[in-house]
């Protein structure tokens, strides 16, 4: 299957559609999820065009994976959870929404359940409170 190159997070990469950005470099971008599952839920975009982990260049996906474990010790620095939540989809099966390779960076509280995956978007001033807490700790 050919990567569809205007999925939402193909268009945020190439500053088409908007994001809160969280942090980035030459070969990622981490932006606040619109759609958390909890407070501080981040997604780690690599920029190469994969559809899957299957896809991924493998210095790309060490780049996006470089660049999960800074977010992590930044969220879990900002927000103090009790765990964190490391996921990737691949695949409408697996929950995979978005058609680009992506992490989910969530942070956890015990007791606390998860929002549901992709179903209520979140209030932007409340996500770049949160973003601007976690980019201090970077």
């Amino acid at each position: 299957m050919a990567y569809d190159s205007n999925n939402i997070f193909a268009r945020i990469l190439r500053g088409e559609a908007p994001c809160i950005k969280v942090c980035e470099n030459e070969s990622t971008l981490a932006i606040m999820d619109v759609m958390p599952q909890a407070d501080g839920h981040v997604l780690v975009l690599p920029k190469a065009p994969a559809e899957q982990i299957y896809d991924l260049p493998v210095e790309a996906a060490a780049a996006a994976i470089a660049m999960v474990q800074q977010v992590a010790a930044a969220v879990r620095a900002a927000i103090a959870p009790e765990g964190l939540l490391i996921a990737q989809f691949n695949g409408a099966a697996a929950g995979q929404t978005v058609p680009h390779v992506h992490f989910h960076v969530i942070p956890r509280q015990e007791g606390e359940q998860l929002r549901p995956h992709a179903r209520e978007m979140a209030d932007m001033a409340k996500l770049e409170a949160i973003a601007q807490r976690i980019r201090a700790a970077l």
